[in-house]
This record gives structure tokens, C-alpha cells and sequence, in this order.
């Protein structure tokens, strides 16, 4: 019997690549012109799409994979997949919770402190070989500090250990009150209000797009600083750049953006922003464990066997 055919919509690193290249025959698609040969092929026999947490699956392509079973996320967020067509037709969908979240916590709390901290301006005051602009420039401490969670999930709580280690006190928002001893506000704004930070680490997708918005950073207040380690569609950036320019917030640190790889030159000017590549789960240890549970996935669906982490 012939390997499973798989369909590959993002560029893959090497150590994922090329075990499932020894395990199954697998198909470029993440340029057009790639994609478009592929489907002329062989649209009837892939049995399987591997993806990225930001790639998205046009509903349409399902469409032309009849035998599709199983969609494979390198990544937490599935918001790029259309569930309700994949309930319906069958298809399932895995992705890697989990392993990345201490990592992700870790950069929450990075952008955190050199947010309040100011160590970008810092970092580049002396490097221009400017040591009294960053020696003389006084910023804020973070213990004392209020901070709000905007989704409480696995990343959410790793990343209030770590603040509450430093001092801070932490609230939070979601949907539904959770069995833990921290406040929880039904509003979002009044969440906002209270904070001196706003830490976003809730899943993207329709339901939270443009979550943050001008109504949030007004509330956040001239002091307050948002987070963002979730999704760039959360957050409204056009409303985040004119609360910036605007100083109805003191600032942001962003590892994603609206539209990845752009991101604004009004956000890239911006002494007071601290800007990362999407690099929350950019490590040897975590992205060689999203790997191996993709691998795992796959192996246990084509052999019968339960999937690790089903999307339900």
C-alpha cells in the first residue's frame, strides 16, 4: 500500500519536513504557483494537509480534496481552519497545545518588562553610543503593578505565574468565571481600566477579531500598555497606532501583528512599542516538540489509532 498523500501549505523546518517526507508522499503548496500543479495532480488522493498556526485554509480548497481526512497545525491556533466544514464533512483537525506554552509565557513576560522597563530605547541609546540618553532616562518598576489577562487558558495562567512572581497583581477576562483565586471581570473595559498592562493571549478567529479596540485602549488609559502574544487579528492595530500617536497609552509589545510579515512603519518608528518577529514558540526544545506532535498525529490517525490532541 502506497503512503498517505499529504498536502503542505506552509514552509516546514527541515526536522519536520524530512521525517514526513520518509513517512509520506508530500506535495508543496504554499506558493500558488505550487499549489496550483499539485491540485491539477493529484486533488483526488491527499489525505492529509499539514498547515501552520497562521495559515489559512480557504473553505474552497477543501472543496477540491475529496478524500481528505485529517488536517495537521504546527502550532496552537487553528483559527485558519474552517471547523464547521471539516465537522461536516469528517475531516479532522489536530494541533500542538501544550508544548509551547512556557515558552510563550516567557515572551509575555519579556515584553512586559522591557515595556515597562524601556530597555529597547535603552538597548538602542547605547549602541548610538549614547550612554546618558539610556543611563538618565527613568522608567517604571513592575512589581506593584495590576496586570489583566485576556483569556485564561493554559499560556494565560503560565504567564500570571510568572507576573505575580515579579509582584504584579493579576486579573483576568474570558468568557465563563474559572476555578482559580484571582479576579475576574465580565467586561473587558473594566478589565482594561484596572490594568497597568493588558496581557492578550486569548485564540484568534472571528469570534475575537479586533477584540481590542478603541473602546479597550481608552479604557487601558494613558499609563496602561498592551501585550499581545495571541493573535494580530485581535487587536485593532490601526485603533492601537492612533492611541499611541494620540498618548491615550503609554505603549505596546507585540510578537504578532494583523498582517505577518508586514508590520506598520508607525509601529516600527515608535520608541515606546517593543516589536518581535512572532517568536513566542521559537526554540529548538518547543518547536522540535510541536514537530514530533505533528508526526505523532499523523502516525496515529493513518494506523486507526486515537489522534494526541484533537481539535473538538
Amino acid at each position: 500500500m502506497s503512503a498517505p498523500r499529504l498536502l503542505v501549505l506552509a514552509s516546514l523546518p527541515d526536522f519536520l519536513l524530512g521525517p514526513l517526507r520518509e513517512s509520506f508522499q508530500c506535495h508543496a503548496g504554499w506558493a500558488a504557483e505550487d499549489l496550483e500543479q499539485a491540485l491539477s495532480e493529484h486533488a483526488g488522493g491527499f489525505r492529509g494537509i499539514v498547515m501552520a498556526g497562521g495559515t489559512v485554509v480557504p473553505a474552497a480548497l477543501l472543496d477540491q480534496l475529496p478524500a481528505l481526512e485529517i488536517i495537521t497545525v504546527n502550532g496552537v491556533g487553528y483559527d485558519g481552519v474552517p471547523l464547521a466544514q471539516c465537522r461536516e464533512r469528517g475531516v479532522k483537525v489536530t494541533n500542538t497545545p501544550d508544548v509551547l506554552t512556557e515558552d510563550v509565557a516567557d515572551i509575555a513576560l519579556a515584553l512586559v518588562l522591557m515595556s515597562f522597563r524601556g530597555l529597547v530605547r535603552a538597548n538602542r541609546a547605547l549602541h548610538a553610543d549614547r550612554w546618558a540618553e539610556g543611563f538618565g532616562t527613568l522608567t517604571r518598576a513592575v512589581g506593584g503593578k495590576r496586570a489583566g489577562i485576556v483569556g485564561l487558558g493554559r499560556i494565560g495562567r503560565a504567564i500570571s505565574r510568572r507576573l505575580q512572581a515579579c509582584g504584579m497583581e493579576v486579573g483576568y477576562h474570558g468568557r465563563n468565571r474559572q476555578p482559580v483565586e484571582l479576579p475576574w471581570f465580565e467586561s473587558l473595559s473594566a478589565l482594561a481600566a484596572w490594568s497597568d498592562s493588558l496581557i492578550v493571549c486569548c485564540p484568534g478567529g472571528a469570534a475575537t477579531r479586533h477584540l481590542i479596540n478603541v473602546e479597550v485602549l481608552t479604557a487601558l488609559g494613558a499609563s496602561g500598555i498592551l501585550i499581545n502574544v495571541s493573535r494580530g487579528s485581535v487587536v485593532d492595530e490601526m485603533a492601537l497606532i492612533q492611541a499611541l500617536e494620540e498618548g491615550r497609552i503609554a505603549g505596546a509589545g507585540l510578537d504578532v501583528f494583523e498582517n505577518e510579515p508586514h508590520v506598520p512603519e508607525a509601529l516600527r518608528q515608535r520608541d515606546d512599542v517593543v516589536l518581535l518577529p512572532h517568536v513566542g514558540s521559537a526554540t529548538r526544545e518547543t518547536r522540535g516538540a510541536m514537530a514530533q506532535l505533528v508526526l505523532d498525529n499523523l502516525n496515529a490517525h493513518f494506523s486507526g489509532r486515537p489522534l494526541l490532541t484533537e481539535v473538538r
